[in-house]
């Protein structure tokens, strides 16, 4: 009996001290957070706040170094689609759809060139920062992560910039459906980070892979719907091309111009799975072997 009243007098006092330190504080200790979740928020604004540090030393030194800044992002799309659309106006009347060679090539050109600098600028994302990378608060994550935001949010933007001055400066009478427009230019910019990551951890591991990787894909340009129609290709080509993701992403970008425009031969499951799968196997690949990446110093 007595041991059972001391217990009870002792959780007594522990229950008073609990409410006078909670009184103190000013907070209920049912509300206070425990140490993993507080953790777990510290750690996530600190992983933010790097991605934002990496985005704009990104923009100081990519653009802002440079005679002209963010003005090449969008002179080097439009001086290619110029000069395609001069070069096929002077081959042939009037363009596969539509009536302006400009728009046409416009809405092929402009999703490749998203998906291309995606790719290129999250496969360098380790050499970009590597120097940076070193300090335990910054992971590879981040650099990827920062890469993709900033030039995917460009390439978006210059999409729509480009695509709205030609609606606006060419006679082009189009019905404009967002939906598969959105969609996609968010496919080209998956696709990019997907590949982006395996190229990333190819590059680390393996040094001539650049250059093997632009021997490869140097007729991607050609097979990715910027010139040609799918529906215009032989059968056994098409059978070949249609595993290509650059030819689904061009007709569905293009079906949000041109209504009478339904290209049955597009599969948004297959790229979305192809690039998952892209993704899955370049994460797992930097996972496993970017410490081996930043002391090889590639």
């Amino acid at each position: 009996m007595g041991e059972c009243t001391s217990f009870a007098k002792l959780k007594a006092i522990h229950l008073s001290t609990t409410d006078l330190s909670s009184s103190v504080s000013g907070q209920d200790p049912a509300s206070v957070p425990p140490p993993v979740a507080q953790a777990r928020k510290r750690h996530s604004w600190a992983s933010g706040r790097v991605i934002l540090a990496l985005m704009l030393r990104e923009m100081s030194t990519r653009y802002g170094r440079s005679p002209g800044g963010y003005l090449w992002a969008f002179l080097e799309p439009i001086g290619v689609i110029f000069i395609m659309a001069i070069g096929f106006s002077l081959l042939v009347r009037t363009p596969p759809l539509g009536s302006s060679f400009i728009l046409f090539f416009a809405t092929g050109m402009l999703p490749f060139t998203l998906y291309q600098n995606v790719a290129q600028t999250v496969g360098g994302s380790i050499g970009f920062s590597k120097s940076l990378l070193r300090y335990p608060i910054v992971t590879w994550i981040d650099a990827m992560i920062a890469r993709f935001t900033l030039n995917a949010l460009t390439g978006l933007l210059v999409t729509y910039i480009l695509i709205a001055g030609i609606l606006k400066l060419t006679e082009t009478r189009v019905i404009i459906d967002f939906a598969p427009i959105l969609l996609a230019l968010g496919l080209a910019a998956f696709l990019g980070l997907g590949i982006g990551a395996i190229n990333c951890a190819l590059n680390g591991l393996f040094a001539p892979w650049p250059m093997i990787w632009s021997i490869i894909t140097r007729p991607l340009f050609l097979a990715s719907g910027i010139l040609i129609m799918y529906e215009d290709l032989p059968k056994v080509a098409q059978n070949i091309i249609w595993y290509i993701p650059h030819m689904h992403i061009s007709g569905l970008m293009r079906s949000g111009f041109y209504p009478t425009y339904t290209p049955e031969y597009v599969s948004v499951t297959y790229v979305v799975a192809f690039c998952l799968l892209t993704l899955c196997l370049g994460l797992i690949l930097l996972g496993r072997f970017h410490r081996d990446i930043l002391n090889n110093g590639r």
